[in-house]
């Protein structure tokens, strides 16, 4: 088994590896599958769950950024399309298409003067000729009755006419474990809750790290050292650098889940927010079990964030802010009542020079490496993790004196053959890909592993059961939140089945029933802390 904690644990005390990563989030699995995938010896280790961090809490799209046309950012939209692209090709299952809707709408608090909606049309075009083109799909200018079609609740009235144009989405934290389980089938050696305490040193050179798991302190040695850890980059430079470099800028992200029913769109839409110069996306999400999404999660703010970076909350004026945008747009009147779920992430935005909102810093990343040889990847974006990767790599393979390039263009993630084939439902192929079928043989095998996890949500007991044996879950949040995403869609439904879930996971990880408990508890003092933070009434889904 190559994907087993224990095995990975024993593997990181004993060998000597080529490169260590440091943060499983997707830039820190990328580099793992780019290095392995070249030849080189790998070990990763992640203080928390792998992508606890800001790669479970993304925007779940894989997409060029049409707003950074605007921004004059016109290679990073060509890069991440033609990464999306390679993404569509090696992860199939994950990256699906997904039609977008953008409204122009018009009068006194419309979002375009006609000089702007031009620049915009501009932009559709560029978009399509950056990338667009790829997938075989160009844009549409549709009526305001299309638009309904596809938005009926959207507000006729303000509606001069809409664009139809077309991106990817993907489950961000499912893509990141599957890129770490290609990785491990590639020979890497990673462990979560794995947390580096210390980097070692042969000589002026890092050579490694002591790292603590389960109560022990042990040391990997390594040739070279990857810092790929997000807005807590600089707390691993300052390991090395004795200082703290104040490099990174984070800015929060915030999304909140409403029941599809309120805005009843079949599509992703972006809608201006009043008042300000953003938009946010509108996209349904979820499974009836027959093929209709049950939710739409709207987002995202851009903010910047001065509060610890451990953890980032949904506030109140975040549910208002985005609120006030899709009942401008929309007239369900969705309130507070309405929010079932909610996420906040931070970006690790690289300072700019010159100050402003973080909206406008780039997303571009950076790869630097120190004077001791820690190489340190920061910024970027969740689509552009395999040029992110490529990039860090190289830096790699020049300190090992090694040659060769990525091959991870070509390389087809975990799931991906014959994902189409499995005759599983379209939730599990894909959420499991070409893997669906050991699920749903997992479920068959027991009619009670067939029932939901959660009710009203479209995830099995099966699934539980397959993240603590063949996905590396340690906790019932990492079932929850990251293995399935029903933290993310009823939260406080998941709550109230804690100690259903603890007791069918629990004798699988070796808790007793005082321990099940306790992970139930914790949980639901989670989820209570988040709905508090943004001051959110109880709600349980039927």
């Amino acid at each position: 088994m190559s994907f087993d904690r224990a095995g990975a644990l024993e593997r990181l005390a004993e060998q000597h590896f080529d490169v260590l990563v440091i943060g499983g989030g997707i830039t820190g699995m990328g580099c793992a599958l780019d290095a392995a995938t070249r030849g080189l010896s790998v070990a990763l280790v992640e203080r928390d769950d792998f992508a606890s961090g800001t790669s479970s809490k993304s925007s779940k799209l894989v997409h060029g950024g049409l707003r950074y046309l605007q921004q004059k950012e016109i290679a990073l939209v060509y890069e991440a399309l033609a990464e999306r692209q390679v993404l569509r090709h090696t992860a199939p299952h994950l990256v699906r298409i997904l039609p977008f809707l953008l409204p122009v709408f018009s009068g006194k608090d419309g979002l375009f003067d006609r000089r702007i909606a031009r620049i915009v049309g501009t932009s559709m075009w560029l978009y399509d000729f950056t990338g667009g083109l790829r997938i075989g799909k160009l844009h549409e200018r549709i009526s305001t009755q299309q638009a309904l079609d596809h938005v009926p609740t959207l507000r006729a009235e303000r509606i001069a006419y809409a664009y139809l144009y077309y991106d990817a989405r993907t489950d961000d934290a499912r893509l990141t474990l599957t890129i770490g389980r290609t990785a491990a089938d590639y020979g890497a050696a990673l462990a979560n809750y794995t947390r580096v305490v210390e980097l070692t040193r042969d000589g002026d050179r890092v050579s490694g790290a002591i790292v603590e798991a389960d109560g022990n302190r042990f040391a990997v040695r390594a040739r070279t050292v990857v810092n790929a850890t997000g807005v807590w980059a600089d707390d691993v430079r300052a390991l090395d650098e004795a200082t703290h470099p104040s490099s990174i800028r984070p800015a929060k992200g915030v999304h909140i889940t409403v029941p599809w029913s309120k805005v009843r769109n079949d599509i992703a839409a972006v809608v201006p927010v009043p008042k300000d110069r953003r938009s946010v996306f509108v996209v349904p999400w979820g499974d009836d079990g027959q093929g209709n999404p049950q939710f739409t999660y709207i987002g995202t703010t851009d903010t910047d964030y001065d509060g610890p970076v451990d953890d980032p909350q949904c506030t109140p004026d975040d549910v208002a802010y985005l609120l006030r945008a899709i009942n401008f747009s929309c007239d369900s009147d969705i309130t507070e009542a309405d929010v079932v779920g909610t996420w906040a992430g931070l970006r690790p935005l690289v300072k700019a020079a010159a100050s402003g909102r973080t909206a406008d810093l780039s997303r571009k990343h950076s790869v630097r490496t120190s004077a001791s040889g820690l190489v340190t990847v920061t910024g970027g974006k969740l689509t552009t993790y395999r040029r992110m990767a490529a990039d860090t790599i190289d830096d790699v393979m020049g300190l090992l004196d090694r040659r060769g390039r990525s091959t991870t263009r070509k390389v087809a993630l975990l799931g991906a053959t014959g994902w189409d084939t499995t005759g599983c439902s379209d939730h599990l192929s894909g959420r499991y890909g070409s893997l669906a079928r050991e699920v749903g043989a997992l479920a068959a095998s027991d009619p009670d592993l067939a029932r939901p996890l959660v009710p009203g949500l479209p995830y099995t007991r099966a699934e539980a059961l397959y993240a603590v044996r063949e996905e590396m879950a340690q906790t019932l949040d990492d079932v929850l939140a990251r293995r399935t995403r029903a933290r993310l869609l009823a939260r406080d439904a998941s709550a109230a089945a804690a100690d259903d879930i603890a007791a069918l996971i629990g004798p699988e990880l070796g808790w007793d029933a005082a321990h099940a408990a306790a992970q139930a508890a914790a949980y639901r003092a989670a989820t209570a802390h988040e709905r508090e933070a943004a001051d959110l009434p109880l709600t349980i889904i039927a």
